[in-house]
């Protein structure tokens, strides 16, 4: 209201703001950029580069003959090759396992729980307060010859004699399922909270069936969760060395094992840098693949 109206004039200081307005922040001051990128340089690109340089000599790019090429053992060897592809099957099966085990419990956590979800996320939470030490001893104690797994096949009368169940992909799978799960369960939780429970709501209404208001509105919103979750998980997998070496009993090998063994048992530290830096690449593809396909069903799905 203005005085013509026969109103008081409201200044214009008294005049609340408009939100269409361009607010203008100060900056962060170029001394803390400094840092982050001091930071970065020392701790991320020059061990980088360093590494790189170990696995890369001059000499072998001019006189191929004078030292041994890493990166063509690596990719022309079957052993090594072998041992790339185990690594990449064992991240992408265990993630894809923690994918199917915790989103159950995700959306039992979100939209069941209650006030039960306390209880839950403690009983997610309480595991990775353990050393993953103890928690991979913890699995070979139930795998042993004695452990509590024969002796219930044997009460069963399903088998005559004690299973040699420690070594080969399954002791070891459990156990970094059993680890790395809560990342996934949390992660994907933490998206579904997110999710208006009245758009699920709305598609019942409209006629559609649970399972296809999950399909088609629960899951694609929540696809994010699931791509957070499934790098957490698969970057951890991809650099696992001690539940593979103490449950797989030396008979797996991955590139985490081989890096290990060269830098403490050979001392071949080129050697040992070169697969880091496949190890590191592996890990990017398979990353970019990931987001990649979560992104596609998304809109897909959308």
């Amino acid at each position: 209201m203005t005085a013509a109206d026969g109103g008081m004039a409201i200044p214009p200081s008294a005049r609340p703001p408009r939100f269409g307005r361009a607010r203008f922040y100060r900056s962060v001051s170029p001394w803390w950029i400094a840092l982050a990128v001091i930071f970065l340089l020392v701790f991320f690109v020059l061990p980088l580069i360093d590494n790189i340089q170990r696995s890369i000599d001059l000499s072998t790019l001019l006189l191929p003959g004078t030292q041994q090429n890493y990166y063509a053992k690596l990719f022309l060897d079957p052993y090594y090759l072998r041992v790339t592809m185990v690594t990449v099957v064992l991240s992408v099966g265990v993630t894809a396992i923690c994918v199917l085990v915790g989103y159950p419990v995700a959306l039992f956590l979100v939209r069941h729980a209650g006030r039960w979800s306390g209880v839950v996320i403690f009983l997610l939470i309480a595991p990775l307060l353990t050393s993953i030490i103890m928690r991979t001893f913890g699995w070979q104690v139930l795998f042993a010859r004695r452990g509590l797994f024969n002796q219930m096949l044997l009460g069963l009368d399903w088998i005559d004699k004690p299973l040699n169940l420690l070594g080969g992909p399954t002791p070891v799978v459990i156990g970094l399922v059993h680890v790395l799960v809560p990342f996934m369960v949390l992660s994907i939780a933490s998206v579904l909270r997110s999710i208006d429970p009245q758009l699920e709501e709305s598609a019942r209404i409209l006629g559609a069936s649970k399972t296809k208001t999950f399909f088609k509105v629960t899951l694609p919103l929540s696809l994010d969760g699931i791509g957070t979750g499934s790098i957490l998980v698969f970057l951890l997998v991809n650099g696992s060395f001690v539940t593979i070496l103490l449950l797989g009993a030396g008979s797996m090998q991955t590139l985490p094992l081989l890096i290990y063994q060269q830098f403490n048992t050979t001392r071949d530290f080129g050697f040992a840098a070169a697969m880091s830096n496949v190890l590191l690449l592996v890990a990017l593809v398979c990353l970019y693949l990931q987001l990649r396909l979560i992104r596609r069903r998304g809109t897909v799905g959308a």
